[in-house]
């Protein structure tokens, strides 16, 4: 048994670390492939004819070069490399420094660790780096921002003695800034000698700037004020910071300023304070990703691609439960690699947030999260999920309700990808069109055509022509939405197999989208269809209202409107405690059925393609959960998982370094 879980963790890590390399390999490919004025932009302005790093003139000229001027002073020797070469090289470089931040981030976690979290820790790690928007930005701007952040962790973790880490500190507070908050944790945790050192290393090479460049110095550090006027607005979504936050909802002036400084310093304390805590707790990379947060959160600007610390602070555990285990690293993950359009609905109060999310993530790691202490009961052992015992072993679900909140992120997350993918999945007006004639062929000869029949019917009859596109339109929705709500809440141990089920119906149907675009009734010219919904279309500029632009109208095969409906027939019949409710489950598909060809939206084959993938569904589902082999099953008698006595404080001690610091844990 331990030999087969060897070999399974041994082919997951070479995959991932095929992964790895796909992913960098695919970066460094884009490089020559881009136009030069899209390829590595950053170094292009500093380097190419007329770079801020060539001409005579002020480095800050135009507000295109954003870094310190001691990072001018470093960079200023690109200039004389040969241009042809700066790409490939750049690129490979910047890849380079993301996977030593990778590794030394894998093996800075807690431990104790499992050997399969060894194992898998560096290849998911980079891997997770790679995907993240800091790095996808740096890497596309060819911005520096991965240096400092592995300056800190070569510091923290790697590097022995006093001095040394203090000088890679004060050199990446040098590049950027607010990284001097490190120096500031060291000395809060009993490094003071690192810390001074720190400090002295800033000051030594932010003195040379100034010699060097006084006049770069003073624009820099006066009159921009460390920076803060410089790259894009401060009020765009780009910076997420607290200034930036305060500039988008619309605070000027002395009131602004006061905010700032006041909900700045109480973020330094509070955050500050936490990261103290989890130094000296031992979880010395979630002490460093807390401070990291607090510097994203408080300085003027923070870009995309300085957000690396947020990232980190996945590493810390939150939650006593098993299932609440995972909530927080995801929530940190998409965050960090999906857009807030992508997380959020279109809704207006949910604007602030979703104009925020990086920054709201990093002052939730800086201030508001309950990380486990390494003295918990829960760290080692959380709350383990409870499986229904009524059925047989194989067949056992887990009673317990999943995360709500990330429910609710991957439902959105889904359904947003779904949406792109649907929008992309178009193989011209031509090829739609063509196929839309094979259907019609095809259902004539089996002799189902009854579309153009039960069109002209319905357009004739006003309330019934009402009746079905007001159908059509809203309770596609509202019906599954309600159905897994109700299944959360009353049925948990259901809720998740029906959510895997439609959810795995959908992916076959994306495919079938992509495969075989397919012009619905109303779109197929000469065959004399109405379009109920929509009213008359001109063929060669369709108008379909507001879904012009962001829905594929090709995508009718399958038909998930009856898919969909379908399965909420399906999960009302097998779980509905009374027959009347069973009898209305089946009247949703029937008369969802009706509304698609009624109103020339499908073909009746899409719906045929409907109830095929929903099948799909819930075999793949039946087959996944027929597979699980959960642990114990809920013993009537049986002590509760969560009685805090089977989970005695002693069985996770928390090492402590000699002496009662942590000087020797933090190298």
């Amino acid at each position: 048994m331990a030999t087969g879980n060897g070999s399974g963790t041994g082919a997951v890590r070479a995959a991932l670390w095929l992964v790895v390399a796909a992913l960098a390999v695919r970066q460094v490919a884009a490089v020559p492939g881009r136009p030069p004025g899209q390829r590595l932009t950053e170094p292009e302005t500093w380097t190419g004819p007329g770079g801020v790093l060539r001409v005579t003139g002020s480095l800050y000229d135009g507000g295109r070069f954003t870094g310190t001027p001691f990072a001018g002073l470093v960079l200023r020797p690109l200039a004389r490399t040969a241009e042809q070469n700066l790409g490939v090289v750049w690129t490979f470089g910047s890849l380079l420094l993301v996977a030593a931040l990778g590794v030394v981030a894998a093996r800075a976690l807690p431990g104790p660790v499992s050997r399969r979290t060894a194992l898998l820790a560096a290849p998911v790690a980079i891997g997770l780096l790679m995907v993240s928007l800091p790095v996808r930005t740096a890497l596309h701007l060819g911005q520096t921002s991965v240096l400092p952040v592995l300056l800190v962790l070569l510091g923290c973790f790697v590097v022995r003695g006093e001095r040394a880490p203090g000088v890679l500190i004060g050199a990446a507070a040098a590049l950027q800034p607010t990284v001097l908050l490190f120096a500031l944790l060291l000395g809060l945790t009993g490094r003071r000698r690192t810390a001074v050192t720190g400090g002295v290393t800033f000051a030594g090479c932010t003195a040379l700037a100034w010699a060097v460049l006084p006049g770069d110095s003073w624009a820099y550090w006066v009159h921009h004020v460390a920076g803060a006027g410089l790259g894009g607005d401060a009020a765009g979504l780009a910076n997420q910071s607290l200034h930036g936050a305060l500039l988008r909802s619309g605070l000027t002036g002395p009131a602004q300023v006061t905010l700032l400084l006041v909900s700045a310093a109480a973020v330094c304390v509070l955050g500050l304070r936490r990261a103290v805590r989890y130094a000296k707790d031992g979880q010395l990379l979630l002490a460093v990703a807390v401070t990291g947060c607090v510097a994203v959160a408080v300085s003027p600007t923070t870009w995309p691609y300085q957000l690396l610390w947020v990232l980190l602070a996945a590493a810390g555990r939150v939650g006593k439960r098993a299932a609440d285990r995972r909530v927080w690293p995801v929530v940190v993950v998409l965050a960090l690699t999906l857009p807030g359009t992508t997380l959020l609905p279109d809704i207006g109060v949910l604007h602030p947030v979703r104009d925020n999310v990086p920054l709201l993530a990093a002052l939730a790691a800086a201030c508001a999260v309950p990380f486990l202490p390494r003295a918990s009961p829960y760290w080692n052992a959380p709350v383990p999920a409870t499986y229904t015992a009524a059925a047989p072993p194989r067949r056992r679900r887990v009673a317990s309700r999943p995360s709500l909140l990330l429910e609710l992120l991957l439902i959105r997350v889904v359904y947003s990808a779904y949406a792109q993918i649907r929008l992309a999945a178009t193989g011209g007006r031509g090829t739609a069109e063509r196929h839309g004639r094979q259907i019609h062929a095809l259902e004539r000869w089996l002799r189902i055509d009854i579309e153009h029949w039960a069109n002209r019917t319905v357009a004739d009859l006003d309330r019934l022509r009402d009746f079905f596109g007001f159908y059509y339109s809203t309770f596609h929705f509202i019906v599954p939405l309600t159905i897994l709500g109700v299944l959360y809440v009353r049925r948990p141990e259901d809720y998740r197999r029906a959510r895997s089920t439609i959810g795995f119906a959908t992916l076959f149907a994306l495919v079938g989208f992509w495969l075989y675009p397919l012009a619905p009734p109303r779109l197929m010219p000469g065959l004399g269809f109405v379009d109920t919904v929509h009213g008359v279309q001109d063929f060669a500029r369709p108008d379909y209202g507001g879904l012009t632009a962001v829905t594929n109208q090709y995508a009718a095969m399958p038909s998930l409107h009856f898919g969909w409906s379908l399965w909420c027939g399906a999960m009302i019949v097998l779980l509905a405690p009374r027959a009347w409710m069973k009898a209305l489950g089946l009247l949703h598909p029937l008369i969802t059925l009706c509304a698609i060809v009624a109103t020339a939206n499908h073909w009746v084959l899409d719906a045929v393609g409907g109830a095929a993938v929903v099948g799909l569904g819930f075999a793949l589902a039946r087959l996944l959960d027929g597979a699980r082999r959960p642990g114990a099953a809920v013993v009537p008698g049986a002590a509760k998982p969560w009685d805090d006595r089977a989970y005695p404080a002693a069985t996770v001690p928390v090492p402590r370094p000699p002496g009662g610091t942590v000087r020797s844990r933090i190298r």
